[in-house]
């Protein structure tokens, strides 16, 4: 029944024009915004896979990646964000190394998050 619909993916957020800053201004997405529907953004990714990204008044940031980044190159990627200002999520147990980049357990990951405490993540493409 699903196989062919054109599916998509959306979480929410506590401010929309923080969100809309963060997501066009430091990494570079181009978005849409729907005023009329209050404020929706729609994140535009390469592949054409929209991502709603909603206002929600009592908002709390989902405790797993909602939105990964593969990237050809983590190491560039990383720089690139904390370049930006993006401060990179140290989590306990997890081998991350002096960049905040997990290598060895599948492919090199790092985590950070979006202004609404969103867990978002550039991987190494394989």
């Amino acid at each position: 029944m699903f196989r062919d619909t054109k599916a998509f993916s959306g979480f929410s957020v506590d401010d929309a024009d923080r969100a809309e800053r963060f997501y066009t201004d430091v990494l570079g997405l181009r978005v849409s915004r729907d005023d009329a529907m209050g404020g929706l953004l729609t994140l535009h990714l390469a592949g054409d896979r929209p991502v709603l990204v909603y206002p929600k008044p009592d908002h709390h940031p989902a405790t797993y990646t909602v939105l990964n980044f593969p990237v050809p190159d983590i190491d560039r990627a990383v720089d690139e964000l904390v370049s930006r200002g993006v401060r990179l999520e140290r989590y306990e147990g997890m081998p991350q190394d002096d960049k905040g980049v997990m290598r060895g357990n599948g492919p090199s990951i790092a985590w950070f998050t979006d202004p609404a405490g969103n867990v978002l993540s550039v991987l190494q493409e394989s």
